[in-house]
Parts: C-alpha cells; structure tokens; sequence
C-alpha cells in the first residue's frame, strides 16, 4: 500500500502553520491555507530545454508536453528540496544549484507555487522517465521552445511562471513570438 502523502500548510504570506495535510484530501484545504508546489524548467548548458511528455493514463493533461519536472513539498522540506527530489524522481537528472525564477500563489488550488531554473551538464541521453508520469523527452531549442507555448496546452499554463526569466535570456523574441 502507498504511503500517505503529507504536507505542511502555509498561511497567505508562506509562513508555516505548524499545520499538515493529507494529499488525498487536497480539495479540503481551508480557504486561508496554501500547500507548496515546485516547478523546476530544466535547461542543459548548450541552451536547449528539456520536455517531457506526460503519460496518457495522467488524469490532468495526458499525453501532453511539459516543461518542466515538479510537484508537491512534503511535509518538512524547503521548496528547494522538493524541487530537487521531484527533478531527480522525474527525469533522473539533479542540478548542482537551483534558482528561483517566482513565486505564484494559486488560491483555486489552495498552492504556493515556486519556479526554479535548473542548468544541467549532463548526458542528453541519460533523462530517466517516471513510470506513470511521463513516457518521453526531448531537447529544444530556445525559440521553438517559445513557439510551441502557444500550441501546447501544458506550456501555455506554465509559461507565465518562467517567463521573467525567459525574458531575461532574450527579452525581444518572447513577447513577439508569442504575438505572432
């Protein structure tokens, strides 16, 4: 049997509670309480990003690209943390030094999220896949990878998140690819 997924609960400033909560009853959480999600956009030192594509049984989105590996913190791990355990569980990959890209409160869902960038220097083929999370990869370039924020419907939700950071890299191509 699984074992129970429990988070710690944070008030509307990301403060802890000193509360926790089951995974399982996610929906329930009081209006005034936040859990922690970590998004980490994986970027391999030539440029390139990498996508997964998410499993076809996944009830959110299936077989659609992401950008990015992530998930819940939980209960006594810092953002950082769980970023690092939910890229390492996802794509097999781990990054020397994560950076914090935002923070987005999502009050439908009841989430913190944090958006890290992840530069790794590793093996291309060496991406691990998770088992009923994703099904295949692949490396892009910068400007398709803005291309394809239009067409995807994961990327689309995601983009908002890196886009300060992408804007960054080469601030005239995102807003215009995007328009265009």
């Amino acid at each position: 049997m699984p074992e129970t997924e429990i988070w710690d609960l944070y008030d509307e400033q990301g403060q802890k509670t000193g509360e926790t909560w089951e995974r399982s009853r996610a929906g329930e959480i009081p209006e005034d309480r936040y859990h922690i999600v970590c998004d980490v956009l994986i970027r391999h030192q030539d440029g390139t990003f990498l996508l997964t594509l998410r499993d076809r049984n996944k009830v959110d989105y299936p077989g659609c690209l992401e950008a990015s590996a992530g998930g819940s913190a939980l209960a006594g791990e810092t953002p950082e943390q769980a970023a690092g355990r939910e890229m390492f569980e996802e794509t097999g990959l781990t990054a020397g030094k994560l950076k914090l890209i935002g923070i987005t409160r999502k009050p439908q869902s009841r989430s913190i999220v944090y958006a890290f960038l992840a530069v790794v220097a590793c093996d291309k083929n060496s991406v691990r896949l998770q088992q009923g999370e994703t099904v295949g990869y692949q490396w892009v370039e910068p400007l398709v990878f803005l291309r394809m924020v239009r067409e995807e419907p994961v990327l689309k939700i995601q983009y908002p998140r890196y886009k300060p950071y992408l804007d960054t890299i080469f601030p005239a191509e995102t807003d215009r690819d995007l328009k265009g």
